[in-house]
């Protein structure tokens, strides 16, 4: 018995159930879950016919038949009057038609990815239908200049190395362009559909996602304006920096994946501890009964995806670069201590992803490299600590200032007392 046929099968049968299923649900008249699981099932049928005789001209003919059938039903229920005139159902259609064809020879893996996609953008419509109806003028803009920066700017850079110590990689300083407008850029779209209240807890995490910096200079003037709400600025100040710490791990993830195993624990036993502050904050500003209502609008972030915003995180990026090659050649590793306390009062993501890249060619011991993030990470803290003890109230001083303390003070306990070499 041919055990991988019979998988083969099974799966497409699988995801025309699934699609069909979702179909039927919506309650489309041309298809439902007996005729896209046949439509995929023909699909995979049609790629084994094909296999075998190695003339695969039978799928193209397996298209039109499935066009002409999707044609011939349209027509029919235009006769009478019960038709949907979109094309949703009909490409959907096709499209399981060929993923069952592609089974054949494709990754199940894949194929299992592309049906579970399709099924879950058929269900979204009418949340991708509202999201789209909200969308305003500049945040089209600001998904075209993304478009622009990732798409068509990225591509044409030169992949190699220019400038000083040969650390300038055009293509690659642009990726990291890309990765960091895109992090913004998905903080800045799920603003938009959460919306300006949304709450204090979302209000960090936004924060964080988007600026934790401009968080910071936000709630800390809303807070001198305010005093009865510090405590819950102090919460939103405090979760918005833990998201920061968050959005380091990511871009490790991205950037350096085969290290993360040897970064990640330490950063996340600091992430811990300031889970825990915030949680303590949050429940401090509650028993106190502190006034919520003032601090629930959440400000309308800048559109990231800017050109200007790109070429300034680029410059820096690519200065950060230079200034951890020379801080190395001149002190040693030593010398990147300098560096990134520098570089982290101004953007962690910037020295994040340079050490990241470092590390990647070697440039690095891996244990020096999260213990640098780290330190980047409290420089930025110290920094957003000391504006919201000017721009702030006393009061949010007052918690602040210990939250971050105490998570330095551990941070550089945990640096001193890791264990090291993996």
């Amino acid at each position: 018995m041919d055990y991988d046929t019979i998988i083969l099968l099974a799966t497409s049968l699988g995801l025309g159930l699934l699609v069909g299923l979702q179909r039927e649900y919506s309650g489309h008249p041309i298809a439902g879950i007996r005729t896209f699981s046949l439509i995929t099932l023909f699909g995979t049928i049609l790629g084994l016919i094909a296999q075998a005789s190695e003339n695969y001209w039978i799928i193209g003919a397996g298209v039109l038949a499935v066009a002409a059938i999707m044609l011939m039903g349209n027509f029919l229920k235009s006769k009478t009057g019960n038709v949907d005139i979109g094309q949703t159902t009909e490409v959907a259609g096709l499209l399981m038609f060929g993923l069952g064809a592609y089974l054949v020879e494709g990754s199940l893996a894949v194929g299992v990815i592309i049906g579970g996609i399709t099924a879950v953008l058929l269900h979204l419509k009418g949340t991708l239908d509202d999201f789209v109806k909200g969308l305003e003028k500049k945040d089209i803009k600001a998904i075209m200049q993304f478009a622009a920066i990732s798409l068509v700017i990225l591509p044409v850079l030169p992949d190699r190395e220019y400038g000083p110590y040969e650390v300038l990689n055009p293509q690659e300083i642009w990726l990291m362009v890309v990765l960091i407008v895109g992090l913004g850029l998905g903080g800045y779209f799920l603003y938009k559909m959460l919306g300006k209240d949304a709450g204090t807890i979302t209000n960090g995490i936004l924060g964080g996602l988007i600026s934790s910096t401009a968080t910071t200079v936000t709630y800390s003037n809303r807070s001198k304006d305010v005093p009865s709400i510090s405590r819950l600025a102090a919460f939103i100040l405090i979760t918005a920096s833990t998201v920061a710490l968050i959005r380091i791990i990511v871009e490790v993830a991205i950037v350096s994946p085969d290290n993360l195993g040897r970064i990640a624990p330490p950063l996340l036993t600091v992430l811990g501890l300031m889970i825990v502050l915030c949680v303590a904050m949050y429940f401090l500003s509650r028993r106190n009964g502190d006034d919520n209502e003032e601090v629930e609008e959440m400000p309308e972030p800048d559109n990231p995806a800017q050109l200007k915003t790109a070429l300034i995180f680029g410059a820096l990026y690519a200065l950060v670069l230079i200034g951890v090659a020379a801080a190395k050649d001149y002190f040693g590793q030593g010398g990147l201590l300098i560096v990134s306390i520098i570089s982290g009062f101004t953007d962690v993501d910037a020295i994040t992803l340079s050490l990241a890249n470092t590390l990647n060619r070697g440039g690095i011991e891996v244990d020096n490299a999260w213990k640098y993030m780290l330190i980047a990470s409290f420089s930025n803290l110290a920094f957003k600590g000391g504006m919201a003890a000017v721009i702030g109230s006393r009061k949010l001083a007052k918690y602040v200032l210990p939250a971050f303390a105490i998570t330095i003070v551990f941070g550089l306990l945990v640096i001193w007392w890791w264990p090291t070499g993996g």
